[in-house]
This record gives C-alpha cells, structure tokens and sequence, in this order.
C-alpha cells in the first residue's frame, strides 16, 4: 500500500491494493488444514492457556502463603483451582491420545519424531498441529522462519550495525514448544550439546545456544517427517561408511 502512493485508505482502495498484490505475486493457494490437525492444535492450544494459567494461580498461592496471616479461606480455593486445572490438563492429554491412536498413519509419524532425543509426544503432536503436517512446507529455511528462529539483522556502512536477532515474525506456540525440549537435548544429544556450548562458550549468553539448539531440533523434526524413518544419531557418519563398503566392494 505504501510503495503504491495511495493516500485515501478505504475498503475500496485495500481490497484494490490486495487483489494487485495477489496478481503480481505468484502466491500458493490456501487449503483447509486436516480435521485432525486442526483438532489436535485447538486441544494442544488450550492446554497451554491451562499451564499458563495454572502458573498464575500457583504464584498467588506462593504469595498468599508468605503473608504475615495468610487468610484461610483463599488459600483452599486456590488449591482447589490448581486441582481443577491439573484435572482439566489430564483430560486434555487423554483426548489428544485417543485421537493419535485412532490414526495409524500419524501415530507411526510421531513415534518416528519421538524418536529424536529430547523430543517427547506432546511436542511432537504441537509441531505437526501448527504446520499442518507441513503441507506449504518446501525446506528447512521455511520451518525455521514460520517458528519465528530465523535471524534478522540491521547494518549499513560502518555507523549502523545492529546485534543479530531471531526474528520472532512467525508461530508462538512452536516457539515456546521448543523450548523444553532444547534444555533435554542438551543434556542428551552429544551433537546439540557440543553445539549448545560452542555458542555459549562464543557469545557469553545462554538464550542464544539454546535458541540454535531449537532451531537444529525443529529442521530435524522436518527432515524426519519427510523421510518417514527414525532418528539416527550417526546417520552422516554411517552414511560415509556404507558409501566406503560400496567402493571396496567394486
């Protein structure tokens, strides 16, 4: 709208600048996410809106119980909230697993990404969710920049030159979903952990070989679902193996 110098903005002349904009650029058309995917997504969604919730409840509690005299009376209804809200949450995890069970084919495609350490079901589930089983997904650079993990950085000349940053324009929720599993893989996974302290060991921040850390575990989700098979831990190494067996062998 701005590089078109269109100074009166009304419906007319958005839904003109919007139909230009989809003439002159070759856009993929929208398609209607899957009914299981959609499903899991509204369930995995809420579930998330129920931790969030159970957090704030749990630090009032913390709050009420250090008063000087802690009134009685809150203190059980807030217990009584935080036990509701973990009862909602076990329900929610149970509908999510009656729902992956029900599919054989997304089932067998979770135990694949489940496989990957650090990974557990639920994050597995929230990925496939938000990307639709990435339907629109062609490459690694895409998921990376759907999540919001790509870098973006500022610098022209030799006066602006800003810190790199990810950009966060992209899916919250796989975002935050990442986050757990990056801490576990770093513990875990040898090749995450080397990665997690060369950055660390570079930068002097934490957040950011985390942040590397999401980013490697999400492409690797990806390729793992595209390829349909399990995580191998050595697979480059193996690879080169074989690779040697067939040229000895000729």
């Amino acid at each position: 709208m701005r590089t078109l110098n269109v100074r009166t903005i009304t419906d007319k002349t958005a839904s003109q600048a919007i139909c230009q904009f989809g003439l002159e650029r070759k856009l993929e058309c929208w398609t209607k996410p899957k009914k299981v995917y959609k499903e899991l997504q509204q369930l995995t969604r809420e579930r998330s809106q129920i931790v969030d919730e159970r957090v704030i409840v749990k630090n009032q509690l913390h709050a009420e119980k250090t008063e000087a005299e802690p009134n009685k009376s809150s203190l059980k209804r807030l217990k009584t909230r935080i036990k509701f809200l973990n009862q909602q949450e076990k329900e929610i995890k149970i509908e999510i697993q009656n729902i992956v069970n029900k599919d054989t084919q997304l089932k067998k495609e979770l135990k694949n990404i489940c496989t990957i350490p650090g990974v557990g079901m639920l994050t597995a589930v929230i990925v496939i969710a938000e990307t639709n089983g990435f339907e629109l997904i062609r490459n690694k650079k895409q998921i990376t920049s759907y999540a919001g993990l790509d870098i973006k950085e500022k610098q022209s000349g030799t006066s602006i030159r800003s810190k790199t940053r990810i950009s966060k324009k992209g899916n919250r929720n796989l975002r935050k979903a990442m986050h757990l599993p990056s801490l576990s893989a770093v513990k875990y996974n040898k090749t995450h952990k080397e990665l997690y302290l060369r950055l660390t060991a570079k930068s002097g921040v934490k957040m950011k070989g985390l942040i590397a850390v999401q980013r490697k575990l999400l492409e690797l989700i990806y390729v793992v679902y595209k390829n349909k098979e399990g995580f191998i831990q050595n697979y480059e190494q193996q690879k080169r193996a074989t690779l040697l067996e067939i040229e000895t062998a000729l």
